[in-house]
């Protein structure tokens, strides 16, 4: 409608009110392509034109939702977006309806007042975040699977978030206390540190995970089961896990069966859980097991969307990837909260040399070596302080603290050196004074890095013991 020239100010702001009103609550057009070849992991549609990362509901044979299965946009090419499921494929068929899934949310009206907000849609994946995932066990897509009710206390929330700018960070000044005597005493941690666990298959890394999570002082803990076979998750959560880490914890889990691009969705929405939780100023402790896998699946998808290999079959945009996922973890601004993350690294074949391996070491403040050696000793856990290294310990530990640890650290390694000579008798005692020392000294180093896995042993009990295994013979 036009206004006529005698109309008012007061008038026209009526109308133009009204007009934003109508515009508001106007419904779109409803758009949808069709599904044209289906081929391996990938999934190809024409007619739409979205970003990466949206999400899209395909059509199955029998039409409607029961049929559907979702799929995520991973990349496009001459009017063609490639689609990755979800979900089974099974039913599909060609020129299947794609329509594009919209999650409605809330923004400010721009220019307007800060309480005037409008209802729009966003595209990108959101899923359900907040304090009623404590204590809960979720897949990858927010779904309950530990047999409980639905889940109440959550709010859908995006899990694709920028990174805090570096110079926003509060630098790593706090120890943090782990519960395990070998970390506390030798590889102090610091609290909002990202660090790496290598190990192969079978040395105990799950179970050190359970420790830090049942003894660690956080406030949230967050765990992040991705691409492990489904029958260790239940044995983590009941077993290792426990009812006293279950308590405080959110766990997401996506097994070896999922599907590539829930796996690598499972350890994003373990990390966004972990986001909101320190925005709340809280101190997260967030594990995950294992960015091996995770980039497994990154690799899956991209040689399915054609993408060439480079190293060891492992495409470019792997090793881009990952750094994205882990510096997502770490302080917040202001000293307002933080996330400590543990990330396991599976050396296949224990070689510490595989290109994830490497690629790891390069990005985390650190990184924990398990050795199978130590483990076929019965040596728990089986942490190798020659090989492993914190980044960040001389910032959160005092001085003799140090002295301390490079001492020990020094017995150790001469020690191990010495070790053939002695096991046959071929060492002369006193020949060399430091060696002398290290074997008087070695059985007690030995005794402090070992553990029960359900003992825990603070901050202060640790360095006792520390003090304790440098004493000279006969004292301590």
């Amino acid at each position: 409608m036009i206004p006529s020239a005698a109309a008012t100010p007061a008038a026209l702001q009526r109308l133009l009110a009204g007009t934003a009103d109508m515009a508001s609550h106007a419904q779109p057009l409803a758009v949808h392509g069709r599904l044209i070849r289906a081929a391996g992991l990938v999934l190809e549609a024409t007619g739409l034109r979205l970003p990466v990362g949206a999400i899209c509901r395909v059509e199955g044979g029998g039409g409607g939702e029961a049929g559907a299965v979702e799929a995520e946009v991973v990349g496009f090419g001459n009017d063609r977006l490639f689609l990755m499921p979800t979900g089974q494929v099974t039913g599909l068929s060609p020129g299947a309806r794609v329509t594009p899934i919209e999650a409605p949310v809330r923004k400010p009206v721009l220019g307007g007042p800060t309480h005037a907000w409008r209802r729009t849609t966003d595209r990108m994946r959101h899923l359900p975040i907040g304090e009623g995932l404590l204590g809960r066990v979720v897949d990858a897509c927010g779904v309950p699977i530990d047999r409980g009710p639905p889940l109440s206390d959550v709010q859908s929330e995006p899990i694709q978030r920028r990174p805090i700018s570096a110079m926003d960070r509060e630098p790593v000044r706090v120890p943090l206390d782990t519960g395990v005597r070998a970390i506390n005493a030798m590889l102090t941690v610091g609290r909002g540190q990202r660090l790496g666990l290598f190990a192969g298959a079978g040395v105990g890394k799950s179970v050190l995970l359970g420790m830090m999570a049942r003894f660690t002082a956080a406030d949230v803990i967050v765990v992040g089961l991705i691409g492990e076979r489904g029958r260790e998750v239940k044995e983590f959560i009941e077993d290792i896990l426990g009812e006293e880490g279950r308590r405080r914890s959110a766990v997401v889990a996506a097994p070896a069966d999922c599907p590539p691009l829930l796996r690598l969705q499972g350890a994003v929405y373990a990390t966004a859980i972990a986001e909101h939780f320190r925005e709340q100023g809280k101190h997260v402790l967030l594990l995950m097991d294992s960015l091996t896998r995770y980039a497994m699946a990154a690799r899956e998808v991209a040689l399915a969307i054609g993408e060439p290999p480079a190293t060891k079959g492992y495409p470019p945009s792997v090793f881009a990837k990952l750094p994205l996922l882990v510096e997502r973890a770490g302080n917040g601004r202001d000293g307002h909260g933080s996330i400590t993350a543990f990330y396991t690294v599976l050396a296949e074949g224990d070689d510490q040399n595989d290109p994830i391996a490497d690629a790891a070491r390069s990005f985390l403040d650190g990184h924990f070596v398990l050795t199978r050696a130590l483990a076929e000793s019965g040596h728990y856990p089986a942490l190798d302080i020659e090989q492993s290294i914190s980044r960040v310990m001389h910032n959160v530990s005092d001085p003799g603290h140090l002295a301390l640890a490079r001492r020990a650290k020094a017995m150790w390694a001469r020690y191990q050196r010495s070790r053939d000579l002695i096991s046959v008798g071929a060492y002369v005692p006193g020949n060399d004074h430091e060696t002398d020392q290290a074997i008087a000294q070695f059985p007690r180093i030995a005794a402090m890095l070992q553990q029960g896995m359900s003992e825990c042993c603070d901050f202060t009990a640790s360095l006792r013991g520390l003090e304790s295994s440098l004493a000279p013979a006969g004292h301590g």
